[in-house]
């Protein structure tokens, strides 16, 4: 047997020790299993005939030091991807393979292990692929690596800690179609010979490092360059209409600045476009467009452009991702917008937009939306309406009006509702509750009233990948390796081959929901976001008892009900709140006891019920309620006793309260409003009692003539005489 594919299967456990005894064996594919095992105790290493070998995606422990196979002379191509690299003693590290390799890929470690390069790699000198991002390896920028490697075609070193100036070699590499070097720490100027160096390059990737200084214009003049991402360096020179070739640019989040050129929006050649976090300005909507462009992805964000929304970009039908967000745009949301019918990312948030939500704006395919902080205002009529794929709508900080529409319930993927700071009135709609997958609501400071929905207790709060990534889905595969397998080892069998391709994703950008829990204001995004679980119904006009049904939110992690007018008792179901970590019921009407159990609760790090008409004992001091010492939490409730208040209970002054129950109203205390409805209709009773008296019987109507006579001339004499008392007094 020459060739074994066993990859893509769910086998598991140790190698099996025969597998040794394949001799002639030149291909093994065991990717993507669960193997186990130390590679250098395994059979592998009998087997002196291979020529390919992938191990990837398998938790295998692979020794940095490529030790096993340092007698394997025919190995070219070697795949071991996502798996534990495992250090050695420093007598392996010098020594010297009998292999040379082709192919070489050994990145996205399972455990980071701040190691140098491997040293067998001053050893080779046939590379055409070479991977080792991911891995966190330390020292200076390996330029040997191009001096040793002149037929090096694809090298992917990013994610890693490599240091020190780019010294690129003098002579040129025309087989170099693909570098990235993105997120280490490698610093200078990006050198003007870098187009001369690599005439032929298909993506040039360095972002995320410390490089200053101008972006080379010669770049514009490779005619293989598609792909080229700069972003997050401290670069502050760029002509743009010289990159306008390029089909991908990315130049974000640097020092660049100035007006964009015309030749930018008219480009053929750019479809992504990004250029967010510098100082660009002006005004975009005078940009004349000719003719049709096909736009995909248009970030601009975080910059000071101005004026009025642009509109030239809206004859892209094929338009995905736009985000103008962070800039001083003013003026209404164009109705041409509605045209966008592909679009998937929008924000405008942090601008001074103003008017109303165009109705025909209802994108199907719309899955982000940010409007968050401008002066949008008017009822939310039919915006939205047909956005059955909506996962994020933020329209926090605005002026909308009326009520939150019922149609809402009908956007069965929105996972993230934002609504704080407007000014919507009415009940909470109960259709919220048909969102299976709402996992964070923020209605807070509006003036919605009524009663709180129970179906919100039935909402299951699902983890929700999708809310943390606005990833569009373009991959863009690399160069492949087919030439190189087909030179060292012939026409390929099977697909063994083919996964050895290495594509670049475009996520267009990650996802942050601010969020107001623990009495600050966060910014979730990544795997935090995934797991956040959050509803804010405070600064409300809410009323009535806190349904028990909130219990049930098993998975929330921060519930803030309070500044409403909430009534009656905390509901002991809270105590089934096993994951919170913040509660917060303050400013509200409610009374009786808190409920003891809450003290079950081993996560909360954040709770208040000051300022209710709460009375008895404060729960006791065990578990996380031992670390609640600021009266804070417990303040503005004057029959509340125990510590950390002031107020000592005692026998006398503090009867005991009976735990609260759900389903009782009664708590111990007066019913203002029964009192006064008590009072009105016995005091009528008692004047309409004594009227019928003095009406039927003539005696006692005489007899009460001569008292109401007799009191009034007592009060006549009694205030002549104090009159003459007084003018003695002041004489």
């Amino acid at each position: 047997m020459k060739h074994l594919d066993l990859s893509r299967n769910n086998l598991g456990g140790s190698l099996p020790d025969c597998l040794g005894n394949l001799s002639s064996l030149q291909l093994l594919d065991i990717s993507e299993n669960h193997f186990t095992g130390n590679i250098a105790s395994s059979p592998l290493t009998n087997l002196k005939s291979l020529e390919f070998l992938s191990l990837s995606n398998n938790p295998f422990e692979v020794p940095i030091s490529m030790k096993p196979f340092m007698n394997h002379s025919s190995l070219k191509f070697f795949s071991s991807e996502n798996n534990r690299l495992v250090t050695e003693l420093m007598s392996f590290h010098d020594l010297i393979p009998k292999f040379q390799l082709v192919f070489f890929s050994l990145s996205k470690t399972m455990e980071a292990l701040n190691v140098e390069i491997p040293n067998f790699l001053y050893y080779q000198y046939d590379l055409r692929f070479l991977d080792l991002s991911h891995n966190n390896i330390t020292g200076m920028f390996p330029s040997w690596l191009l001096k040793n490697n002149t037929r090096l075609e694809q090298l992917y070193l990013s994610d890693n800690s490599f240091v020190d100036a780019l010294q690129l070699q003098d002579h040129s590499y025309p087989n170099m179609t693909e570098l990235d070097i993105s997120n280490n720490n490698v610093n200078g100027q990006i050198s003007k010979d870098i187009c001369l160096i690599f005439p032929n390059l298909n993506s040039l990737r360095m972002a995320k490092n410390r490089f200053t200084g101008s972006i080379p214009s010669c770049l514009g003049n490779i005619s293989s360059l598609e792909i080229l991402d700069l972003s997050n360096n401290q670069l502050s020179t760029v002509k743009l209409e010289q990159l306008t070739t390029i089909w991908f640019l990315k130049l974000s989040n640097n020092n660049l600045g100035g007006q964009i050129p015309t030749l930018v929006f008219n480009s053929s050649g750019l479809d992504f476009l990004y250029l967010s976090g510098n100082n660009f300005w002006g005004q975009l909507s005078d940009f004349p467009l000719y003719g049709w462009k096909r736009w995909t992805v248009l970030n601009l964000s975080n910059n000071k452009f101005s004026g009025m929304l642009p509109r030239w970009f809206v004859n892209s039908t094929q338009l995905n991702a736009i985000d103008l967000s962070k800039n001083h745009f003013k003026g209404p949301i164009p109705r041409d917008f509605c045209k966008l019918d592909q679009l998937l990312y929008l924000d405008l948030s942090k601008n001074n937009l103003s008017g109303y939500i165009p109705s025909c704006f209802s994108p199907r395919t719309l899955i982000h939306v940010h409007l968050s902080k401008n002066r949008l205002s008017g009822p939310l009529t039919y915006g939205f309406y047909n956005s059955s794929s909506l996962v994020t709508m933020d329209l926090r900080d605005n002026s909308f009006i009326g009520s939150i529409p019922n149609w809402i319930g009908n956007l069965s993927s929105l996972s993230v509702l934002l609504l704080r700071a407007n000014n919507f009135d009415g009940e909470l709609p109960v259709q919220l509750c048909l969102l299976e997958q709402l996992s964070i609501l923020d209605v807070s400071q509006n003036q919605l009233s009524g009663p709180l929905p129970s179906c919100l207790g039935n909402l299951t709060l699902k983890e929700s990948s999708q809310k943390t990534l606005a990833d569009l889905g373009y991959g863009f595969p690399s160069w492949s390796i087919e030439k190189a397998y087909y030179e060292t080892m012939g026409p390929p069998l099977g697909d063994s081959m083919y996964n050895l391709g290495k594509d670049f994703w475009v996520n267009f950008t990650e996802e942050v929901i601010e969020f107001t829990t623990k009495n600050m204001y966060y910014g979730y995004k990544g795997k935090v976001l995934s797991y956040m679980y959050g509803i804010d119904l405070s600064n409300n006009n809410f009323v009535g008892a806190i349904p028990p049904e909130f219990g049930n939110l098993s998975k929330i992690l921060s519930l803030n009900l309070s500044h409403n007018n909430l009534t009656g008792s905390i509901p002991a179901t809270f105590s089934n709140l096993k994951q919170i970590e913040s509660l917060d019921l303050s400013y509200n009407n409610l009374n009786g006891a808190i409920p003891p159990q809450l003290t079950e609760i081993t996560t909360l790090e954040v709770f208040s019920v000051a300022y209710n008409n709460l009375s008895g004992r404060t729960p006791e001091r065990k578990y996380q309620f031992g670390t609640f010492d600021d009266e804070n939490c417990y303040e503005g409730n004057p029959f509340l006793c125990g510590p950390p208040l002031r107020n000592n209970c005692s026998e006398e002054a503090v009867p005991s309260q009976p735990v609260p129950n759900d389903e009782q109203g009664d708590d111990g205390f007066i019913d203002m409003e029964f009192f006064y409805i008590s009072f009105g209709v016995c005091y009528t009773v008692v004047v309409m009692t004594i009227a019928a008296v003095l009406y039927i019987n003539p005696y006692w109507r005489c007899r009460w003539s001569y008292f109401i006579e007799d009191c009034i001339n007592t009060c006549y004499y009694f205030v002549v005489a104090s009159f003459r008392k007084f003018s003695n007094v002041r004489r």
